[in-house]
């Protein structure tokens, strides 16, 4: 994806029965966060982090959502959890994940299997794709992904 691209639309289930799409978040800075599993230390660690900046974003308006492919289930209790202040897309059949290309080959223990590179998407409030962040490391990312809205 190139910088200034429209970002891919979405339409993701976030409870039972609702959904947010990216026509949403019009008029609004949005940060989309594709990560690999709820309740595992990277991925707690990161959602902690954007719960702990929320309102700071809110201030740049800009609002946060969290993507993986985990059940709407897992994520309800993953927010629960950890007082998560923004909601999380379940994406189980890839849709979204493969939209925004954050599905890659990975290995552990010598197996080779498919799963999300964790990766950062800014989107501007007329729907436009302005950065993207690929194969995260967890420390000092969200203070990374603000500094960058700051200086918009």
């Amino acid at each position: 994806m190139n910088n200034k691209s429209k970002a891919p639309n979405f339409l993701g289930l976030i409870d039972e029965n609702n959904h947010i799409g990216l026509d949403d978040y019009k008029g609004s800075f949005l940060v989309i966060y594709f990560y690999p599993k709820d309740k595992t230390s990277g991925c707690t660690l990161e959602s902690q982090d954007f719960r702990d900046y929320k309102k700071k974003f809110a201030d740049k308006n800009c609002k946060i959502i969290g993507v993986s492919r985990d059940s709407i289930k897992s994520h309800l209790s993953f927010i629960e959890k950890e007082s998560l202040n923004f909601p999380l897309i379940s994406d189980p059949d890839e849709t979204m994940c493969n939209a925004y290309g954050v599905m890659k080959e990975k290995s552990m223990y010598g197996k080779k299997y498919m799963g999300i590179e964790r990766s950062t998407f800014i989107v501007d409030p007329d729907g436009k794709l302005i950065k993207e962040w690929r194969g995260v490391k967890v420390p000092g990312h969200v203070e990374e992904v603000y500094n960058f809205i700051c200086e918009l």
